[in-house]
């Protein structure tokens, strides 16, 4: 546990930074109007799943393969994913922006977004994902830093981003002195430009030498992308299943209630979204730790540092989840004073938080097993929690058309996700008989 708090604290706070960015941005949004926080509510899940993807699916694929390779000894092969990261997460931020860009009208109709708060979501999405390759190599180079066991560097300068960032945001939002009034695309201008700062820093750090995995350039070679994307890839599906719950939670939210259901709705599961770069920066130590012992053929000590990340993730987010069921309003009333926000959002609060706790056990285990190269367990957890979400929620409006019974589905399906990854880890569902695999991880 010492080990684990003290590579975790730093990257607690560099994530908790990194959230305050999408907390900063709808607080000053709000100040627009319901549209407008309406309107961010509908990007702000895809948002998040560019960052969960990027940072923490196949940021994870890589710090695993880093993680492995060092505890295995093989630096020359460590050194050589440095080039490989960088190829598959520039890549794939191409993919994913040309994607919204092109695709974000139907996208943002489909979860219901229509007339104003339709044309404020394009107007932030358009610019963010016009620099969405930033954001993916930002977060190729910290998984790398973070892979040598490194927390530290990524945190500082990740922090420092922020820090420059909180004033600049309200600046090209509502136009203060030198700087241009751009309203909603403000927002989005100002974290493109935090994305590119991030990725210069961390560059020159790694090209500088300081980093124990160097950048060198090498002949592409698939064994070492598929060490990355046995990890990275399955891990984005458990990343896009958080989404899409949350996603679809909004579209069945706007079929039966208006633009202030939708926003209220948003509003409180931002606090659920901040559960997840916490957990994150516990989950970052945790894929390390956990890749270096099992790549030592240390396999209990590496279930021990899982289950007891997965307990302190536990107890972090059931406070907070506790704090906020019973105290809603000193959230939401930061963002709306609308009563139809603040009713919605704090409904979801009351029923939602007493089990975040759950959501936070199932997060860490997460990414312990992605540093174990075991990937089952999380998908199949994420869609049991996907189905009696969406499959109970959608049940419950035809049933009763009350939002609380969606409610009470969403915090269900948070409780079966946790105690099911749990259960599968504590049992040693890890460690199969040789030769077998879980989609593609190798023993």
């Amino acid at each position: 546990m010492p080990t684990l708090l003290r590579l975790a604290w730093p990257n607690i706070l560099v994530m908790l930074a990194q959230a305050s960015t999408g907390l900063i941005e709808t607080w000053w949004v709000s100040r627009l109007g319901t549209d407008a926080l309406a309107g961010m509510a509908l990007v702000f899940p895809v948002v998040m799943l560019m960052q969960m993807v990027s940072a923490g699916a196949m940021g994870g694929g890589i710090s695993s393969a880093v993680a492995r390779a060092l505890g295995a000894g093989r630096r020359k092969e460590a050194d050589a994913l440095v080039m490989h990261a960088v190829v598959v997460n520039v890549a794939l931020g191409a993919f994913f922006s040309i994607v919204m860009l092109v695709f974000g009208p139907s996208i943002y109709r489909a979860l219901g977004g229509t007339d104003g708060e339709l044309q404020t979501a394009l107007s932030y999405s358009n610019v963010v994902f016009a620099g969405n390759i930033l954001l993916w190599l930002m977060n190729a180079l910290a998984s790398v830093i973070r892979g040598t066991g490194n927390m530290l560097v990524p945190a500082m300068v990740i922090c420092a981003g922020v820090i420059v960032l909180v004033p600049l945001s309200p600046f090209l939002i509502f136009g203060v002195g030198p700087f241009p009034e751009l309203g909603v695309a403000g927002a989005g201008v100002a974290l493109v430009l935090f994305y590119a700062a991030g990725t210069a820093v961390l560059l020159w750090y790694i090209l500088s030498g300081r980093n124990v995995a160097r950048f060198r350039l090498t002949r592409l070679r698939w064994p070492l992308f598929r060490d990355i994307l046995a990890v990275g890839a399955v891990a984005a599906i458990t990343s896009l299943q958080t989404n899409l719950t949350i996603a679809l939670a909004t579209a069945l939210v706007a079929g039966v209630a208006g633009a202030n259901a939708v926003a209220g709705y948003g509003t409180g599961v931002r606090l659920e979204y901040l559960l997840i770069p916490v957990i994150f920066g516990l989950g970052a130590p945790l894929v390390a730790l956990v890749g270096t012992n099992i790549g030592a053929g240390q396999k209990q000590r590496a279930l021990r540092i899982a289950l007891t990340g997965g307990a302190i993730a536990f107890a972090i987010s059931e406070a907070l989840g506790l704090i906020a069921a019973l105290w809603p309003h000193a959230w939401l009333a930061l963002f709306s004073p609308d009563p139809g926000v603040i009713e919605t959002g704090s409904a979801y609060l009351r029923i939602v938080g007493p089990t975040y706790g759950f959501f936070g056990l199932g997060m860490a285990l997460y990414f312990a097993s992605q540093g174990a190269a075991r990937l089952f367990w999380p998908l199949l957890s994420g869609s049991l929690r996907f189905m009696v979400a969406i499959g109970g929620g959608w049940l419950a409006l035809r049933l009763t058309g009350s939002l609380n019974w969606l409610f009470a589905a969403l915090a269900f399906g948070l409780i079966v996700y946790g105690v099911a990854l749990a259960a599968a880890v504590r049992s040693g569902a890890w460690f199969v008989a040789p030769g077998r695999r879980y989609f593609g991880a190798r023993r």
